[in-house]
C-alpha cells in the first residue's frame, strides 16, 4: 500500500498525571485508561486498523512498559511497536522514528490520545490527500477552524497526512512540537486542506482528566 499510519504514544503524560494527583486518583497513563471495554490507545489503534493501509506503527517512549502491559489485544501481525531511545524527546522525534520504520510513499500521523477520531474521518483525510492535484505538495489535516483549502496552519496538529519523505526532511533535525513545523511547511507553499470532523467529539484530545471524564460521560 502507498500509505502507512504512525501513532505517537510516547509522551510524558504530565497534565493527566498532575490532575490525577490533585484529585487523589490512581496515577495512570492516559493511554491505558479504560474506554469501550478496552483502553484509550487500543481504541485509537483499532480505528486505524479499520483503514485500508499498508501498516500501523506505534511509537512508544515514556511509560512504554505500562502501555505494552495494558494492551490486551493481539496486534502481533499488523502493528509494529517502535521505542524512542532516548525517551525524553519532542513529538517531532517520535514521528521521525515512526516514519523511518516504513517505506510507504505517504503517511497518516495520529496521536494515541485521539480515540474519538473515527475511521470515516481518517479515511476522508487520506482520500483528500491522494485525490489532490499534487499529493506530494499537499497536507490533509483534521480541521481546527476552517474546512477546505486553508489560508493558515495556525493551531493545526494531528491527525494529518502528507508525503512521507517530504515530512522526514522537515523533521529530521528538529526536536519540537508539531505546529511550528506545520507552519513552516505551509510557508513553503504546500496546500493545506482542512477536513471536517464527523462530530464535535473528534476534536477532543485527552490531555486533562476532565477531557477523559467528558468522553466517558458521552459514551
Amino acid at each position: 500500500m502507498s500509505i502507512s499510519t504512525i501513532i505517537t504514544a510516547a509522551g510524558k503524560n504530565s497534565r493527566m498525571r498532575k490532575d490525577q494527583l490533585e484529585n487523589n486518583l490512581e496515577v495512570k497513563n492516559k493511554l491505558v485508561l479504560p474506554l469501550n471495554n478496552s483502553t484509550v490507545i487500543e481504541n485509537t489503534i483499532d480505528n486505524v486498523l479499520s483503514l485500508d493501509i499498508g501498516e500501523c506503527i506505534v511509537v512508544l517512549g515514556h511509560y512504554k512498559d505500562e502501555i505494552i502491559e495494558a494492551i490486551s489485544k493481539n496486534y502481533d501481525d499488523n502493528v509494529k511497536f517502535v521505542v524512542n531511545d532516548p525517551v525524553d524527546v519532542g513529538l517531532s522525534v517520535s514521528l521521525l522514528n515512526g516514519l523511518q520504520n516504513t517505506n510507504s510513499k505517504y503517511a497518516l500521523c495520529v496521536t494515541g490520545d485521539q480515540p474519538t477520531v473515527s475511521t470515516e474521518t481518517l479515511n476522508n483525510i487520506i482520500d483528500t490527500l491522494l485525490n489532490a492535484d499534487n499529493p506530494d505538495n499537499t497536507v490533509s489535516v483534521l480541521r481546527r477552524r476552517k474546512t477546505g483549502l486553508l489560508d493558515t496552519a495556525e493551531g493545526l496538529g494531528m491527525p494529518f497526512a502528507m508525503n512521507r519523505n517530504n515530512l522526514i526532511e522537515y523533521i529530521k533535525n528538529e526536536n519540537d512540537n508539531l505546529n511550528p513545523i506545520l507552519r513552516r511547511i505551509f510557508k513553503d507553499g504546500y496546500e493545506f486542506w482542512g477536513i471536517k470532523e464527523k462530530n464535535e467529539l473528534e476534536l477532543l484530545n485527552i490531555n486533562h482528566y476532565k477531557d477523559y471524564k467528558h468522553l466517558l460521560d458521552i459514551h
